[in-house]
């Protein structure tokens, strides 16, 4: 029944009309006290209310994206884990090939050539010394040139008394003039004045020919030189002759080699997190921020034995001397240097991952931050405000009993 159809009293009237005032007050304290908000919908305050339910959106969806970057930060450890590993592989690959370089050399002889000593008559027919091949310049040898021929190029010297930048005259000047082009060879004097070039322990299975141009070593053979020239070389060259218990130490430390290079195979392969792996070539792109502008795209390498520039060695071809075991660690030595060079790449981008991912967690916490000062209640004004509330309520209830007492009054006169 309305309030219209009832006569009621001014008094009456003004003192319930205040009561419900007060109940809809602590009702609504009350409300603010069990939600903690003073903003519970938009009919409370439509500002803050959409101001607020914008900024807990954003904070959502970077929060999302979290998850996604945490993954990417997963994924950049087990590519930087797949790099430590695989640089101790090399490393004990980088042991096996020194193994080789003091395993005694694989060959008892080496292989030598030796040019004509001076012909001629008389003063020509005079041998030479070491420190003058050509007995002050009278016989046969003063004049003549020596060519080398090896895959980088030609290099000629001339066998003279005379002083000139590709003159030489002693043993000495010719193995200095040899080291500095990298021919491996050393070159001797016997007594007839004919001169040996025989190859360095280095390149001990070094084929050696004098055909006047160059031709690739042979199976076997890790380097090869020609030796040619007016000096003359009508002698056989003496080919190198393998040490067999030599070699087969060598082929033993080729088998090891290759177990190292099929566990760089693997170790690449397994270097995976969520089926995403760097070290295979796969590519990495992370979103930083909800509208997809914020991006960072992480490329992958291929870090197999072929991406890092090795390859399994062969019986007979690799590790046979000095010169073929430090082809293999120049090798070496330059994958270390690519897995170091990478490392610190993912490391960058590593480091740029987990500075977006803390700056992402600080931006949530500051968008939530502001969406709170905006619907938060204060507690202890809201607690406040009930307590009066209820106080207001009782003084209203009692102000009401007083307002219908005059009524009362006419109800005695009746009786």
């Amino acid at each position: 029944m309305s309030l219209s159809n009832i006569t009621l009293s001014a008094s009456v009237r003004q003192n319930l009309l205040s009561l419900q005032g007060t109940a809809d007050l602590l009702s609504t304290t009350q409300t603010r006290l069990a939600t903690g908000k003073k903003v519970n919908s938009a009919l409370d305050n439509p500002t803050n209310f959409f101001t607020a339910a914008g900024l807990d959106a954003r904070a959502s969806d970077i929060g999302n994206l979290l998850d996604s970057i945490g993954n990417g930060v997963q994924v950049l450890q087990a590519a930087n884990t797949g790099i430590t590993s695989l640089s101790k592989l090399v490393d004990t690959a980088k042991s096996i090939a020194n193994q080789a370089l003091q395993t005694t050399s694989g060959y008892s002889t080496k292989a030598s050539l030796k040019t004509d000593g001076p012909t001629g008559a008389g003063v020509l027919d005079d041998a030479g010394t070491t420190t003058d091949l050509t007995n002050g310049g009278t016989n046969s040898l003063q004049g003549k040139t020596l060519v080398f021929t090896t895959a980088t190029g030609a290099t000629t010297l001339n066998i003279s008394n005379v002083a000139g930048a590709t003159n030489v005259n002693s043993i000495d000047s010719i193995n200095t003039k040899l080291a500095t082009a990298g021919i491996q060879l050393t070159a001797s004097l016997d007594s007839a004045g004919a001169i040996t070039f025989t190859s360095t322990n280095d390149a001990a299975s070094q084929t050696i020919t004098k055909t006047g141009s160059y031709a690739a070593p042979p199976a076997g053979s890790s380097t090869s030189v020609d030796i040619s020239g007016t000096v003359g070389t009508t002698a056989a060259v003496s080919a190198a002759v393998v040490d067999v218990n030599s070699q087969n130490t060598r082929a033993s430390l080729v088998a090891q080699y290759n177990q190292i290079i099929q566990q760089i195979t693997t170790t690449a392969q397994d270097a995976s997190f969520n089926g995403v792996n760097l070290l295979n070539g796969d590519t990495l792109k992370l979103v930083f921020n909800e509208t997809g502008k914020s991006t960072s795209t992480i490329t992958g390498v291929t870090f197999n034995p072929n991406g890092l520039g090795l390859g399994s060695a062969t019986v007979g071809t690799d590790f046979i001397d000095n010169a073929a075991t430090n082809k293999v660690l120049t090798a070496l030595n330059t994958a270390s240097t690519t897995l170091r060079s990478q490392a610190s790449a993912f490391g960058a981008n590593l480091s740029i991952v987990q500075i977006r991912q803390d700056f992402s967690k600080n931006l949530i916490n500051v968008l939530q931050t502001g969406s709170s000062n905006l619907t938060l209640a204060d507690s202890n004004e809201e607690a406040a405000n009930s307590q009066a509330l209820s106080t207001r309520q009782s003084i209203a209830v009692s102000a009401l009993a007083l307002a219908n007492q005059s009524n009362q009054s006419v109800l005695q006169l009746l009786r």
